[in-house]
């Protein structure tokens, strides 16, 4: 135990290794801040965040302000007495008045290799933008927005087939890892900080659900790209006769369609070829308003198209 008294502030799935892995380590975690409890699912049931759930398997204080910026919550964490603040994706702004609570300072993992991909979502981002690696940061906070001096830095390569989600599971668990060596590096006195290189600033801004639409002007292996940035959220979509049609996973093929992009191509059975701006784009699975996630030859068997439709544009 380094004897520091740390929060640690979080709410997705993504914080959960971090969270465990303070307490695996024996470290003095006196209280976790996390969103306040929401309706979830069709049944609109109220769930714990999962940072909670950990929290309350190890029995620590939990503290789930609706907005962290209150008196009475910023009370709540000057009575703490904490010597380190711990931030990961706890999905609000923090104010100066609270980043100066801790007597140490206060510790943010970012999942990007900084200064890249500032911003709300970068792991969706770099899949999108094709980029081959990306990483995690750990980095003093301050009142910007990702924009604190760099301390530690790991990188993982991005894998022809990673969808956002599943490169995010595996960054959550190298950004757990990195933060435990920050903080023996703080405690040893051998840890150094890096102002960013304004020079290198990129930006990862927060995704909405349209921005999940299809452009099929763009060529396949961009839209290859994109379909994997928007998994599991906000998910890549396009219109069929005038519904919005999920699309989960695809394949480039090479090719000079003479068909507009958008447009439906003829391909073997259980197939569905769709022209883009360069290339074609194979539709692998799909999910149709209501309906099941599907392999595209299940979904096909009561649900043919045609070649000449386009679902971009209907």
């Amino acid at each position: 135990m380094t004897g520091y008294r740390i929060i640690f502030m979080g709410t997705p799935e993504f914080s959960v290794p971090t969270l465990r892995s303070l307490f695996e380590e024996g470290e003095n975690v006196v209280a976790v801040v996390t969103q306040p409890d929401k309706p979830k699912g069709r049944g609109r049931k109220i769930s714990k965040s999962p940072v909670k759930v950990e929290a309350e398997r190890h029995g620590c204080l939990v503290l789930q302000p609706q907005k962290p910026g209150t008196d009475e919550f910023i009370q709540q964490m000057e009575g703490l007495s904490a010597d380190l603040l711990v931030v990961v994706a706890y999905g609000h702004i923090l104010s100066e008045k609270i980043l100066s609570i801790p007597r140490k300072g206060a510790i943010n993992i970012h999942a990007s290799l900084l200064p890249k991909y500032r911003g709300a979502a970068p792991i969706q981002w770099a899949v999108i933008n094709g980029e081959k690696e990306t990483g995690v940061t750990t980095m003093w906070m301050d009142a910007g927005m990702d924009t604190g001096d760099m301390l530690l830095a790991s990188t993982l390569s991005i894998g022809s087939h990673d969808t956002a989600g599943a490169l995010a599971a595996r960054l959550s668990v190298a950004g757990a890892q990195l933060l435990i060596e920050t903080i023996d590096c703080l405690k040893h006195g051998t840890l150094k900080s890096i102002p960013q290189d304004s020079q290198h600033v990129s930006y990862a801004p927060l995704l909405k659900k349209e921005d999940g639409r299809i452009d099929w002007t763009k060529s396949a292996s961009e839209l290859d790209c994109f379909v994997r940035g928007m998994s599991p959220w906000p998910g890549a979509f396009t219109l069929l006769s005038g519904k919005r049609m999920r699309i989960y996973d695809v394949k480039p093929i090479s090719g000079d369609p003479e068909s507009r992009p958008g447009t439906t191509i003829p391909s073997f059975p259980g197939e569905w070829h769709v022209a883009c701006g360069k290339g074609i784009l194979s539709i692998l699975e799909v999910q149709a308003p209501s309906g099941k996630r599907l392999k595209i030859e299940d979904f096909l068997r009561g649900h043919p198209i045609a070649p000449g439709v386009a679902p971009g544009r209907e």
